[in-house]
């Protein structure tokens, strides 16, 4: 039990880490918030169990490309260390193609699911009445804004484990490469 709590925990620093020195998870992160923001608070859309699992499925596969792409960016730099080669190039670049399918996949979903003329003249009725709520909807737009463009420069290795030289976590020693 203690080892899957563990993995649990690399999977969720993975996260944190992806988060921290990734922008386009950031960007996902705040037009997710925004768009669950918007059916669960009020009432202007109507989606079915199925089209909330339809965007709960769209909304995973977009993050989860986003962070296969960070891992193989990573990947990549590690093996290559800093060098350039065509083929690093065409690794990086296709993991980001595999994230632009899924993302524009999302937003068909999105299209399909969201596409409800009457529930934005709803919102927009609403914004009109309270106009409070635009300045609160600026504010957190530029909060949104900090998040997303404010650098994160990745730590540097031994600020993850804690010790300069020491595995993380237990997990030993990388092998070698042949």
């Amino acid at each position: 039990m203690k080892a899957l709590l563990r993995s649990f925990g690399y999977s969720f620093r993975g996260l944190f880490w992806a988060t921290r020195v990734e922008r386009n998870i950031r960007i996902h992160i705040v037009i997710m918030v925004y768009m669950f923001g918007f059916l669960l608070l009020p009432d202007w859309f109507s989606v079915t169990p199925v089209q909330w699992a339809l965007l709960l499925l769209a909304t995973a596969l977009v993050v989860g490309a986003e962070l296969l792409n960070t891992a193989i960016e990573a990947t990549v730099n590690l093996v290559t260390e800093g060098r350039y080669h065509h083929l690093a190039g065409r690794a990086k670049d296709t993991a980001s193609a595999a994230v632009l399918v899924c993302a524009l996949f999302a937003v068909g979903v999105g299209i399909a699911v969201l596409w409800q003329p009457e529930a934005f003249r709803r919102m927009g009725g609403y914004f009109t009445t309270h106009p409070i709520m635009i300045g609160a909807l600026a504010v957190s737009a530029v909060i949104a804004g900090v998040f997303v463009f404010t650098a994160r420069p990745p730590a540097p290795p031994e600020a993850e484990s804690g010790v300069v030289g020491v595995p993380t976590a237990d997990r030993g020693p990388a092998e070698p490469s042949p």
